[in-house]
């Protein structure tokens, strides 16, 4: 790890935290450009809904909601409206490991085998030889803790990667009925794609991580996240399974057709996972939230762990998860440098420079965010003490929704 650069963002944070304690963020100015621009994101077609609720030195400084949440019935976009977050789970997964950490559980720098021991002879791929056959070695050294916390452990993602690959298709880890625990045996069978610690590869690490909590603490993940972190805080609404009663609050997910135009997903197919019961409860996706709910989270991150006299981690504890742990020797990170100039802590990406240009996403140095795969949002800004969730349910992926969303949030200026 590059401590000299860490040292550096700290005293950043500290003196634009000290520079910025008179000012404000979202002042007239950006409550208009939000406004702006989340409508222009409906009436251009881009998305059908959106929506963003932002909090500034402990206050609600804006709120707003435009487009419909499920254009087909006429519901709007509104601040109750439920939406999957997809990866914005894994924060929320983060979280219930390193309250096991605070126990003593645990260190990051341990084997994973110490607690997982089907990780233990796990095999490296190194590619195919002269005669067709899979090379497998050994691990240079095994997977920690700590790899599995900031995607550097090697597991495989890609169902068309040579080998290992169908190997994946096969293993059909992720099917609905299995169980937490099925899941990561079936992973630990895997070969890995890489040699612990060597890249930055996005994948099942969560996963693994929820399982991890379930051995620690000897409950199931999702009664574990309700006991410990959903229901201190009291965010009701966040959930895997959503009650009948509450599923017309859902908003669909929309794709993109061949000509741009936005398509309405079948709600049935696209809210399978929420509104049937299943084993399989995923620590890397699988959420569903509102605005109020998630944006308590993140307060509770800003405020050192503590929100409302309830404290779900130790200060020190947030500091070192929103602390880049990738060193600069990780140079293969797949499409994490899309997302600015940033490192990866503990289930948070983490802003180490500001933005180059006008081209990055804009944000603050020491910002820890995280994002899902419906295009959804958020974001801590300590320096600022500034929270925002972003809402939209939009596939694939459009990073261009972020790009505009943060430069209404900041709109810094380049010279």
């Amino acid at each position: 790890m590059c401590y000299t650069a860490l040292v550096l963002s700290v005293v950043i944070l500290f003196t634009l935290g000290c520079d910025n304690q008179n000012s404000v963020v979202i002042d007239s100015n950006a409550k208009e450009r939000l406004s702006s621009t989340l409508k222009a994101f409906v009436d251009s077609g881009r998305v059908a809904g959106s929506s963003a609720l932002i909090f500034e030195k402990g206050k609600e400084v804006y709120f707003g909601a435009f487009g419909d949440a499920d254009r087909e019935a006429g519901t709007k976009m509104n601040r109750n409206t439920i939406v999957q977050i997809y990866s914005m789970t894994k924060p929320i997964t983060g979280t219930a490991l390193m309250q096991q950490y605070e126990q003593d559980k645990f260190q990051l720098d341990d084997p994973l085998a110490d607690y997982l021991p089907e990780f233990e002879d796990v095999q490296v791929f190194e590619g195919m030889d002269d005669s067709g056959n899979p090379i497998l070695v050994k691990p240079k050294r095994p997977i920690t803790v700590r790899d599995i916390t900031r995607h550097t452990a090697g597991f495989a993602n890609d169902g068309n990667a040579p080998y290992v690959g169908e190997l994946l298709q096969e293993a059909n880890l992720f099917n609905f009925e299995n169980t937490l625990e099925q899941t990561v045996l079936g992973l630990s069978k895997l070969p890995l794609v890489f040699h612990p610690g060597e890249e930055w590869y996005y994948g099942p690490s969560v996963d693994v991580q929820a399982r991890l909590v379930e051995v620690l603490s000897g409950q199931p993940f999702e009664e574990y996240l309700n006991e410990h972190i959903l229901g201190p805080l009291e965010m009701n609404e966040t959930r895997y399974l959503v009650p009948e009663k509450d599923r017309e609050r859902m908003s669909s997910v929309y794709g993109g057709d061949e000509n741009g135009a936005l398509i309405q997903f079948p709600d049935q197919q696209a809210h399978n996972l929420n509104i049937n019961e299943y084993p399989l409860r995923h620590g890397g996706w699988g959420l569903t939230s509102t605005l109020d709910d998630y944006q308590t989270f993140a307060r509770m991150l800003v405020n050192e762990g503590t929100l409302n006299g309830v404290q779900i981690l130790k200060p020190e504890t947030v500091q070192l998860m929103a602390t880049n742990h990738l060193a600069d020797d990780v140079t293969e990170r797949l499409w994490l440098p899309g997302k600015g100039q940033v490192g990866f802590g503990i289930d948070f990406a983490v802003r180490t420079a500001p933005p180059a240009d006008e081209n990055e996403n804009q944000g603050v140095v020491g910002e820890f965010f995280w994002d899902g795969a419906a295009t959804t949002l958020f974001w801590v800004d300590p320096a600022n003490e500034l929270t925002v969730v972003f809402f939209v349910q939009k596939f694939p992926f459009d990073m261009s929704l972020h790009k505009d969303f943060r430069k209404a949030v900041y709109d810094l200026s380049f010279d």
